[in-house]
């Protein structure tokens, strides 16, 4: 199976893109402090997940996928003070939290599923 092809993966990397789109409308000082700070948590998902599927040892993969899962609950961190500051409105946030909520539980089985194969 190719990176590409993990479910999880694939939601993680149509996030970022929403997150980036969102952040690209705000004013300099809103995308250089929050904005900056929400798109590196959020690009961190994929980013960690594509970088342990790519490492040579399980227990490597395994502890990227958890880095990906603090990334995870990092952006929704960002995503209520966006929402707290007014840069956000509560659809967008709502819509937002939706496919994080989305991708927690395919994350977290993408994790189980490293220590059944590997754990053996």
């Amino acid at each position: 199976m190719e990176l590409e092809d993990l479910r999880v993966y694939q939601l993680s990397m149509e996030l970022g893109e929403k997150v980036w789109k969102m952040v690209e409308t705000w004013n300099y000082f809103q995308k250089d402090t929050i904005g900056k700070q929400l798109v590196k948590s959020v690009d961190s998902i994929a980013a960690n997940i594509s970088e342990g599927y790519g490492r040579f040892h399980f227990k490597e993969t395994k502890q990227f996928a958890y880095y990906s899962r603090g990334s995870l609950y990092e952006t929704r961190t960002w995503l209520a003070k966006a929402r707290s500051r007014n840069l956000i409105d509560d659809g967008a946030y709502k819509k937002i939290i939706e496919n994080i909520d989305t991708m927690t539980p395919q994350l977290n089985g993408y994790i189980r599923s490293l220590g059944k194969y590997y754990d053996k």
